[in-house]
């Protein structure tokens, strides 16, 4: 049987070696387009918008920037989460061994992300979305000697270029019915489009840029892929790229097209309830960090498209206050995503590389081998359980408050969607809490449960300073979101049909406009570190005035010390939850006893396996293959060789053109 490196506990490299300095050009030049990013966005955010034209880098077309503060925000936004994945690469590139090839393409692809939000002309957009594409998916292959990178690779691929396609046909729609190839012009010409082509273009451009998003039900390429790319790709993927399918929502549907009917925002949050709630079940019971950490993605990610959809919604029914106070929600949540999913994702790069593994059952004991790793993951779990004092928190809490102070009065639609979508936000936030206890409890804390856990490594010094900058970000939303808060309002005014202009005011106290609700991070972070502050000097006040007692292990009935084979695994910790929502996850679960040699009545162990698949590729995915391959079989069973039959078939052919012609 092949043996796996990841699970077998050896450290997987990406190919030979090269020059010691080729990590560090890499990783700098990744890190100086990231920080130019971040400048050249803010400045197109506060500033006037920046247009340039190259008529000779793309043949016919040309290569059109206009940079609003749309644009801007998520230029910033993508730099900073590339400024802080260069700095990690510097580390993580020389520590696996990283050949020539990701380290050539790492920047490339960074620039490519930059490229997309500040394309101004459907050829451009189109032109940097497909680089991205390629560039993401060769990133992904990089160690494609193994199979599961293979098989993540071609998931990849197929689901990305359908999303493509979807995207391709919308843009095209509305360049030729606006007979304008710039998003200016199709702004300006929007009025104008038929209710046909409008919904149209939505549908397409939901499926197309969600794809890309992670949203059901095209979602399987992204916990396939984000594990088996290297970690400070999966941070970009799953910080920056993912971010795109919501801008191109938003660029769209949103800003060009206006906005539209109820049944828009309803159908973005149905789909957006549905990823959230799937996503956090698979979360909760996977037991690799990587793809716990991916379908989070898709659980996130969910959350923005049912804040982008509610926004849409309440404004299309005249409710433009608390569509305001949704919208500002998928922001601040898109921000705070991009922090702790790019935290999370290099503190797994760091267990990853210093242990060899990603399996939580196989994990534990890191918190006295890798310390500040172990910090850092646990900066990005609490951001992604939406608690307070985590990143998360404000986003998802302006998101309830946005459905709880929707005055519903008599309208059948909002009476019946309201209520199932606080039901779902509550959901998810309840098992994303079980997810990241999970993952943090078990992957840090407790004893090792391995070799690799026992013999970890912490993580290098560019490494460190790398997962500090993201966890920068994370401390900033979690506790001072005002400093968000002009940008935020720059990039809401452009998006006047969701009430972009009576956004909520994210001051030192976040008030909602025209509703009852206040709440200030800052002042709960002061509460929290009191409190904590106060535990810790009477603990030692304690401590000083009783002498030491003799700490025994009475809970283990006087035994030994406890031992690995004591404590929950990441299997057996979600197996209660497991049980619940049996019928929705439909695991594959196998028990096998191994008797004693001498005699079938006494039992030597018992091993127990459980196997996650993914509902939604098994039942939706696999019987189209399935369909498609026996179809294939059909139309090679006439290909016998025979000239005068292909020449039969194509008589036929050109006979049916002619009829339908004529």
């Amino acid at each position: 049987m092949k043996r796996d490196p990841v699970a077998s506990g050896t450290a997987v490299r990406s190919g030979t070696g090269v020059a010691s300095g080729a990590p560090a050009v890499s990783g700098g030049v990744t890190a100086a387009l990231g920080a130019l990013g971040v400048v050249v966005g803010l400045r197109a955010v506060f500033g006037a918008p920046l247009h340039a034209s190259i008529g000779w880098l793309v043949p016919f077309a040309g290569l059109r920037i206009d940079l609003d503060p749309l644009g801007g925000a998520f230029m910033a936004l993508t730099g900073a989460v590339a400024a802080a994945v260069g700095v990690y690469a510097i580390g993580y590139a020389r520590r696996e061994h990283w050949a020539r090839f990701p380290l050539v393409m790492l920047p490339v692809f960074v620039l490519t992300l930059l490229v997309v939000p500040a394309a101004g002309s459907v050829t451009t957009f189109l032109f940097g979305w497909e680089a991205m594409a390629l560039t993401s998916l060769a990133l992904v292959l990089t160690e494609h000697h193994r199979d599961e990178v293979r098989s993540a690779g071609l998931f990849y691929a197929v689901l990305t270029q359908i999303g493509f396609v979807a995207i391709l046909v919308a843009l095209v729609s509305l360049s030729s019915a606006s007979g304008s190839g710039d998003f200016a012009g199709i702004r300006a010409a929007a009025g104008d489009l038929g209710p046909a082509l409008r919904n149209g273009v939505f549908l397409l451009t939901v499926v197309g840029f969600g794809s890309k998003a992670g949203l059901l039900p095209l979602h399987a390429w992204l916990p396939r892929a984000h594990p088996e790319a290297p970690s400070p790709v999966s941070a970009l993927m799953s910080a920056a790229m993912v971010n795109l399918g919501i801008y191109g929502i938003v660029r769209i549907d949103v800003q060009a097209l206006g906005g539209g009917p109820r049944w828009w925002g309803t159908t973005l949050m149905v789909v957006g309830a549905a990823s959230a709630v799937f996503g956090v079940l698979q979360a909760s019971v996977s037991a690799d960090l990587k793809r716990l950490l991916a379908y989070s993605t898709t659980e996130n990610m969910g959350l923005i498209a049912m804040a982008i959809g509610a926004s849409m919604l309440l404004g299309a029914s005249g409710l433009a206050s608390v569509a305001a106070i949704a919208l500002t929600a998928a922001l601040l949540h898109l921000v705070a995503h991009a922090a702790f999913k790019a935290l999370g994702f290099l503190a797994a790069g760091s267990v990853l590389a210093g242990t060899g593994l990603r399996d939580l059952d196989r994990l534990g004991g890191l918190a006295r081998r890798m310390p500040y790793t172990t910090v850092l993951f646990g900066i990005a779990a609490l951001g992604a359980t939406g608690l307070p004092l985590g990143a998360g928190f404000v986003g998802e809490w302006l998101l309830l408050q946005s459905l709880i102070h929707t005055p519903q009065g008599d309208n059948t639609l909002l009476s019946l969607v309201i209520p199932l979508s606080i039901g779902a936000l509550a959901l998810t936030t309840g098992l994303g809490i079980v997810a990241m206890v999970k993952a943090f409890g078990i992957g840090f804390l407790a004893r090792p449960r391995s070799e690799g856990a026992e013999k970890a490594r912490e993580a290098s010094p560019t490494m460190l300073v790398g997962m500090a900058l993201a966890a920068l970000g994370c401390v900033v939303v979690a506790v001072a979101p005002a400093a968000l808060g002009p940008a935020l309002t720059r990039v809401a005014s452009t998006l006047p049909s969701v009430g972009g202009d009576q956004g909520p005011k994210l001051g030192a106290i976040l008030r909602l406009p025209g509703a009852a609700g206040s709440v200030s991070p800052a002042i709960l972070a002061a509460a929290f570190a009191v409190a904590i502050s106060l535990v810790l000097l009477l603990a030692r006040w304690g401590v000083g005035a009783r002498p030491a007692a003799v700490v025994r292990p009475l809970w283990a009935g006087g035994g030994p010390a406890l031992t690995p084979r004591m404590q929950y695994t990441a299997t057996s910790f979600a197996e209660p939850l497991q049980r619940v929502f049996d019928d929705v996850l439909r695991p594959d679960t196998d028990v096998a006893v191994t008797h004693v040699a001498e005699s079938r009545y006494l039992i030597e162990k018992i091993t127990f396996r459980t196997a996650q698949a993914d509902a939604v590729e098994e039942h939706l995915y696999w019987p189209v293959v399935r369909a498609v391959a026996a179809v294939a079989r059909g139309v090679r069973k006439a290909h016998t060789g025979s000239i005068h039959l292909y020449l039969l078939f194509g008589t036929i052919g050109l006979l049916v053109v002619i009829v339908v012609g004529r």
